[in-house]
């Protein structure tokens, strides 16, 4: 669409990267709390995913003119202190943190993709498409609640605190870089029905593993 900015694209591109970046760092780590070989082994080859995903941005940051470091350098921050603030204690808020909160972040940012033309769109939600992780994720949450049930409710109110810090920094975010707000608004996109379609996605994804939402 002629009428969304370079700049905006270039936030979008540079907030995932730093994502994918991130989410290298953070599976390799997890795959250390794995509870056998099998498990860490899974991690660890979708950790190498991740870094993946993360050269296809960057490249493509490189081929629109920008430095993928620049890029990335405003999210850091808020990405940090929500990973400081939801330091995950086992193996199983781990996975919770994985399903809860990438699950909102990927659906935001597949919101916005949409609105871009390609070839931006398609690297976007291509890099999105990958499930693997979440679908790892609900099958490991799902069988632990039914050896134990009770873990649902530490569970359920670790989401809640993850949706909370997720929520807290976004608008951080959006009030630090708001080309992306202008993005969806000019676009015609309406905040509420968004909030009310992320909500809902949200609501869906717990109850899918056992959780309350």
């Amino acid at each position: 669409m002629s009428d969304v900015t370079p700049g905006a694209v270039l936030d979008l591109l540079g907030m995932l990267a730093y994502g994918e970046l991130v989410a290298f760092d953070r599976m390799a780590a997890d795959a250390r709390l794995a509870p056998d070989l099998r498990r860490r082994a899974v991690l660890s080859e979708m950790a190498a995913r991740e870094i993946s995903n993360y050269g296809r941005l960057a490249d493509r940051l490189v081929e629109l003119g920008a430095d993928p470091e620049a890029a990335m350098a405003p999210y850091v921050r808020a990405v940090s202190d929500y990973h400081e603030q939801t330091e995950p204690n086992d193996w199983l808020e781990g996975l919770t943190k994985a399903y809860v909160g990438d699950g909102i972040a990927d659906d935001f940012t597949r919101e916005v993709a949409l609105i871009l033309d390609a070839p931006d769109r398609d690297l976007i939600l291509d890099v999105l498409h990958d499930s693997r992780h979440a679908d790892f994720a609900a099958d490991e949450l799902r069988a632990a609640i039914a050896v134990d049930p009770k873990v649902a409710n530490r569970l359920s109110m670790w989401a809640r605190r993850l949706v909370g810090e997720a929520i807290s920094q976004s608008l951080r975010v959006a009030g630090e870089r708001p080309s992306l707000g202008v993005l969806l608004a000019t676009h015609g996109t309406d905040f509420q029905a968004l909030i009310k379609r992320l909500t809902s996605a949200h609501t869906e994804r717990m109850g899918a593993v056992g959780l309350n939402n």
